[in-house]
């Protein structure tokens, strides 16, 4: 039975708010669900796994954050048994992923990784084995019909780096592939991939060709990562008990806006080279610059990993995530 959200990937009226469609969606994907019946348990959560999900469902914030959250972080990173085992600039990043909510690997990948990744993505268009969604800028989990891609999502560098800053093993999760520039406004992952506990997610972005002033490129506000989640009970988002608010994610949008502004956050930009890798926070508030320079591409990927042993759901739609094991 195929799954709903892939028939929707390019759907934009008005059954995407209904929350029936995500709920029978959930039943035909009953086995993608069923590890959260012991997840609930777990936290307390007294309620279906096929129904709605969303923060306000835990009453009390977990005391489970990630290790490289809390305030001894510095120390326990330089006294880690497996600190050691990473370069110096890489030890030198994860300090920085402590003070500013991510890192940067510069020339992770070889011009020839790059360009074997390029050809691929282009390839499966060309072939329209894969499409743009409803953006017309993301390409979902194209790693689910390509070996190639599969390899760059599931890299063992990534993953270790990964495990170590998580505390936590890995799950991979979801992959974007872009042509052009997100031009996505200010935002934090924690409102579309959620963990409970908070913070169980972490996001990282390959340069697939150069960035610059023109092509859009990523911004955002370092340190940001350690002021409060802005979740669904944070703003008004129109949702009703039947539906999901019509403009729910563009009142997300705005109500970030404004936090960036009541915090004073200066924004910062990544003008990365052919193969750099950035890993950020969960809750590190990012985006896409606007495209000055119309027809530039800015190649990139995106992989998304939740972390295992911790309930994943969607907090802008109130669905649980889709996990395969």
């Amino acid at each position: 039975m195929p799954s709903l959200n892939r028939i929707f990937s390019k759907y934009k009226g008005s059954l995407r708010s209904l929350r029936i469609v995500y709920y029978i969606n959930n039943i035909l994907n009953a086995r993608k669900l069923r590890h959260n019946a012991a997840l609930y348990k777990k936290h307390g959560l007294e309620k279906s796994i096929f129904g709605k999900i969303s923060s306000s469902d835990f009453e009390q914030q977990s005391s489970d954050i990630p290790w490289l959250d809390r305030p001894n972080a510095k120390e326990a990173l330089k006294a880690h048994p497996d600190f050691q085992q990473f370069d110096a600039a890489t030890q030198e990043q994860f300090v920085h992923w402590i003070d500013k909510g991510f890192l940067i690997l510069k020339g992770f990948y070889k011009e020839e990784e790059v360009d074997q990744l390029n050809n691929e993505v282009e390839g499966l268009l060309s072939a329209q084995k894969t499409d743009f969604n409803y953006t017309g800028r993301k390409i979902m989990d194209a790693h689910q019909i390509s070996d190639t891609i599969d390899s760059y999502f599931k890299n063992e560098r990534i993953l270790k780096i990964l495990h170590f800053i998580m505390g936590k093993p890995i799950h991979p999760f979801q992959t974007i592939n872009f042509i052009e520039g997100s031009e996505q406004r200010a935002h934090s992952d924690s409102i579309h991939m959620t963990s409970e506990p908070k913070g169980y997610l972490v996001a990282t972005w390959a340069a697939l060709e150069p960035t610059h002033e023109g092509n859009g490129p990523l911004f955002y506000y370092p340190g940001s990562h350690k002021l409060p989640y802005i979740m669904s009970d944070d703003y008004e988002t129109g949702n009703s008990r039947w539906k999901l608010g019509g403009n729910t994610y563009k009142r997300y949008e705005d109500r970030i806006a404004d936090f960036i502004e009541e915090q004073n956050l200066k924004k910062e930009y990544f003008f990365a080279e052919k193969g750099d890798v950035l890993l950020w926070h969960a809750n590190l508030l990012h985006g896409g610059s606007s495209i000055t320079q119309p027809g530039t591409t800015r190649r990139s990927m995106v992989s998304h990993y939740f972390c295992e042993g911790v309930i994943c759901y969607h907090e802008i739609s109130q669905r649980p995530a889709m996990m395969k094991y």
